[in-house]
């Protein structure tokens, strides 16, 4: 039986489960000019007293400069009747501290040049903002008042809720939204990773109490880093930061114990989340991927751009270029302090659903089975090691790159070591990394669409079809 299984599904699908050859390039297309290294920014790393990290990055000249402060612990510290709190907090911790009201902090910041942004993740609460060089002291004074006064007043969280239930239920509609919450659940189950947003009962039921609590358990310098990136001297802004946050203190309770790494193992069935009367079918397969301090990271993030991760990848060319199943697929690799995942997602109509599946599966495999051509490992490094040779010219991208390392528990050094690694990686590595996270049969499959045309499209893989959770 599983034979005649297969033996249908190649016949269903052989007109489509070959690659397409790329289009010959112009006789005179001139040959690659030579690679320049990339120059990393240097980071001068102090620590304070009180156990705040501080990470500097002179860089004299344009007159701006950007500071973060990033917080350990996002939507994974969350209470558990409280899922998704950490994006309430992120969106009214500038709305009044002990001394400032909501009105003023706006206007201070948009008196230095610039704004307060604030976002939650999964590991971590950023904070931060790109102001001019000259209002540096005045900048920084009111971020510190931010980060150890914030009050949560009751109007704006009343308003920051509704604001929150609204955005929500919107993301609600979107079917790529509802694919990322399940591929969290299927991958993560009840471990702290699988929440991704707050829910409409969390939202509802979070208080400015509760807020809070949670920033006075979260908010300690020990757990804080502060990054710079800009037009100053060190000595100057380290004296800035020891003035501003020099007398923060931590609770005495210890601060929240480290998740010990999760390997996920999700089930490869198909998880189905039901959107009646859809004319379009959300794909996504789902693994484990590495973390981003794993000596094979560099590697699976080539393989990646190889087969999924760029314009001109395989599976583009494939599903999007040849066969015109879907506008813009794309693959990732997402990493967090304790976990990684590998997520593959194409957004098609309906009739072509269990062709995508194919092809999506097809394009996997032979990551495994196929070495990349000299010109694939070529064009996919050059456009790796280009994308960050530009993200390291913008202040905020590099805080930002800076803000990440250090909530994985990374040294700033690997800023300046990522593009060298991508630059040295082989084919040899290509094909490990694709070994070990490509197989298709490691990937959980989340379908977000019509049932009926879910279930028969993809009946004929013999793929156990069971609800998201």
């Amino acid at each position: 039986m599983r034979f005649l299984n297969i033996v249908a599904i190649v016949a269903l699908y052989a007109p489509c489960s070959f690659a397409q050859k790329p289009a010959p390039l112009p006789k005179d297309l001139p040959p690659y000019g030579p690679e320049k290294p990339i120059e990393a920014p240097s980071v001068k790393i102090a620590r304070l007293d009180n156990g705040l990290t501080v990470w500097l990055v002179s860089e004299p000249g344009f007159p701006k400069l950007s500071y973060t402060v990033v917080i350990r612990g996002g939507y994974a510290a969350d209470p558990s009747d409280r899922p998704g709190i950490s994006e309430l907090l992120s969106n009214t911790i500038d709305q009044g501290t002990k001394s400032r009201n909501a009105r003023k902090i706006a206007e201070e910041f948009q008196g230095a040049g610039g704004d307060l942004s604030a976002s939650a993740g999964p590991d971590e609460i950023e904070v931060s903002t790109t102001i001019l060089a000259s209002k540096a002291e005045p900048a920084i004074a009111v971020l510190a008042d931010i980060v150890q006064n914030a009050s949560f007043p009751d109007d704006q969280v009343a308003l920051a809720k509704k604001n929150l239930a609204d955005s929500l239920q919107q993301q609600e509609a979107d079917p790529s939204f509802l694919a990322s919450r399940a591929v969290a659940k299927v991958l993560f189950g009840t471990s702290p990773y699988h929440v991704i947003s707050p829910t409409q009962e969390s939202i509802a039921g979070s208080t400015p109490a509760n807020l809070r609590k949670i920033y006075a358990q979260r908010f300690r310098p020990d757990q804080t880093a502060f990054i710079a990136v800009g037009d100053f001297r060190n000595e100057k802004m380290l004296e800035l930061v020891k003035t501003n946050f020099g007398g923060w203190r931590a609770p005495a309770e210890s601060p929240m114990a480290d998740i010990g790494r999760l390997n996920p193992e999700a089930a490869h069935a198909v998880f189905l989340v039901e959107r009646p009367g859809s004319v379009q079918t959300t794909i996504e397969l789902a693994a484990a991927g590495p973390l981003r301090s794993d000596p094979d990271y560099e590697s699976a993030v080539v393989a990646n751009a190889i087969y999924g991760g760029t314009f001109g990848s395989r599976l583009t060319l494939n599903i999007r270029e040849d066969k015109g199943y879907t506008y813009s697929p794309f693959a990732e690799l997402n990493t967090y302090r304790a976990a990684g995942d590998f997520v593959t997602r194409a957004d098609v109509r309906n009739a072509v659903t269990g062709a995508t599946y194919n092809e999506m599966s097809y394009e996997l495999n032979r990551m495994v089975t196929t070495t990349p051509t000299p010109e694939e490992l070529t064009q996919a490094k050059r456009f790796l090691v280009g994308i960050e040779a530009i993200r390291l010219q913008s202040r905020s991208s590099v805080a930002e790159g800076l803000s990440d390392l250090w909530v994985k528990g990374l040294p700033p050094e690997e800023i300046g070591i990522y593009g060298k690694k991508i630059a040295a990686t082989t084919s040899d590595d290509v094909d490990a990394a694709a070994k070990k996270y490509f197989p298709a049969s490691r990937a959980a499959i989340v379908a977000v669409g019509e049932g009926k045309v879910v279930r028969e499209a993809l009946a004929p893989f013999g793929i156990p079809i069971q609800p998201a959770p």
